[in-house]
């Protein structure tokens, strides 16, 4: 007999019976396993009495091993008879000894659904104009002439932008230290590539000057990351960028174009599709910004905790394949603890209020995931991973992440009609046409403004903490 009592929303408490016949299993179970790790004069491995493992171990040890052993077998059967679904680890509350076993209370968590969707039809979601001006053109074109300049001796100071020739040596407790020097080296001023304050001692120098300055070796040199060295400079030579002239000829050398004005011409529709792209992305997030922020949903603690287990993880890994241990995150961001725990846990709040809005939206607008697409998009992660499909296939079986695929896509697909039924539109109230996402839910950004997929990143529309790179 199972009770079920509500306390919370999504939050039940299931009171468990436990009975002699089942602790007397429990202790079969609990002698056995214990007796396997014990030597016990007189008898094979495994095979000791019940009561000869009682003796060795106490009866309140054999006991409590006995209700650890019996406790996931009731609550198994009880979750079959209430057909109540956990979406996360059930927790154990509370045992209570009766006269004939024990009864037992266990918190079930149930994933959270939705009564009133927000009204998502018809919404209009301002954003910027992709509009390209005859300088952004520019700045692309100068950035391919930057691309083919050449380098020429100049007798007079250098500058930002300048290079030099230069041998640079650094000394460390008065010794030459050979992994902060090097000789005939080719160094663009302002680039802040090499040694603390050795653009500033460049600037204004010419061919022949000697500079001597203190520096701080930066972090990424190991056991001597962060120590102060005497750095002596000599510059040889001051060389200029010689930009090529931007002519019809020159572009037909180094394009596809003919002309200036052809370049120009398809430079400006490369820079509004790219612009476009990145707009379609900050139109969902902003859209599902403004509908999370109007979703009535209580979210149960333990979810918050299991998804903010994860949330970290993910991130740990990500900082894990930088080389980055946390504590030295931590000190890079300025970040204390308490800080980052909070960002997670925000994090893991924002990630499940999105979640269940697409899947609510999902359901309401009568969305599915067709075999075909989960096909698609196996055979596509497959090629990316260059497995083959089968073994892929296998592999997302054996690990249980089909079913979080085919959720990905359902989201996605979600993401894709709210972005139907809305409109973006200038500050003006102009609306503004936006690319259709590809065939695997993705709208491409090259401007860094933002992605959009078939992956967990479409849930995820504020960012984890920042990565660093070093």
């Amino acid at each position: 007999m199972t009770e079920v009592k509500e306390v919370g929303p999504f939050e039940r408490i299931l009171t468990l019976t436990i009975d002699a016949a089942a602790l007397d299993a429990g202790k079969r179970s609990a002698a056995a396993r214990l007796a396997k790790d014990s030597k016990i004069k007189g008898f094979r491995p495994g095979k000791a009495p019940v009561k000869v493992i009682e003796s060795m171990v106490g009866a309140a040890t054999l006991r409590k091993e006995a209700i650890d052993d019996a406790i996931p077998k009731a609550l198994a059967a009880a979750i079959r008879e209430t057909e109540i679904i956990p979406v996360v680890y059930p927790r154990l509350e509370d045992v209570r000894d009766l006269a004939d076993g024990v009864e037992v209370d266990v918190r079930i968590t149930l994933w959270p659904t939705v009564e009133t969707l927000p009204d998502y039809s018809g919404r209009r979601i301002v954003v910027e104009r992709p509009d390209v001006t005859p300088e952004d053109v520019d700045s692309q074109i100068e950035r391919m002439r930057d691309q083919f300049a050449e380098l020429e001796d100049v007798s007079r100071e250098a500058f930002d932008g300048d290079f030099v020739l230069a041998d640079v040596k650094t000394r460390l407790d008065g010794k030459e230290f050979a992994a902060g020097s090097a000789n005939d080296m080719l160094y663009e001023i302002g680039s802040g590539s090499l040694l603390e304050g050795l653009d500033d001692a460049l600037r204004g120098s010419a061919a022949g000057r000697i500079l001597e300055f203190p520096s701080t070796l930066p972090e990424q040199m190991g056991d001597e990351g962060g120590r102060v060295v005497e750095v002596r400079v000599l510059v040889k030579q001051v060389k200029a960028k010689r930009l090529p002239e931007l002519t019809d000829e020159w572009v037909s050398e180094v394009s596809e174009f003919e002309t200036v004005d052809e370049m120009r011409a398809e430079l400006r529709e490369q820079i509004h599709a790219i612009r476009l792209r990145g707009l379609r992305a900050e139109f969902e997030q902003r859209l599902l910004a403004e509908l999370m922020d109007e979703l009535e949903v209580e979210l149960p603690e333990p979810l918050i905790d299991a998804e903010m287990d994860s949330v970290f993880h993910r991130f740990a890994h990500r900082l894990e394949t930088q080389g980055i241990e946390l504590d030295r995150y931590l000190e890079l961001t300025g970040q204390d603890r308490d800080r980052f725990v909070d960002d997670l846990r925000s994090q893991a709040a924002l990630n499940l209020r999105s979640r269940i809005l697409l899947e609510a939206v999902a359901e309401h607008e009568g969305i599915e995931v067709d075999p075909e697409e989960l096909e698609e998009a196996i055979t596509a992660l497959a090629a990316a991973a260059r497995v083959p499909t089968g073994e892929y296939r296998t592999a997302l079986q054996e690990g249980g992440q089909e079913d979080a695929l085919s959720g990905d896509i359902l989201r996605r697909k979600a993401v894709n009609r709210l972005a139907e039924l809305a409109a973006a539109v200038d500050e003006d109230g102009n609306e503004i046409e936006l690319p259709a996402p590809t065939a695997s839910g993705e709208t491409g950004n090259d401007e860094g403004e933002g992605e959009g997929g078939t992956s967990e990143d479409v849930a995820d529309t504020k960012p984890e903490p920042t990565e660093v790179e070093e």
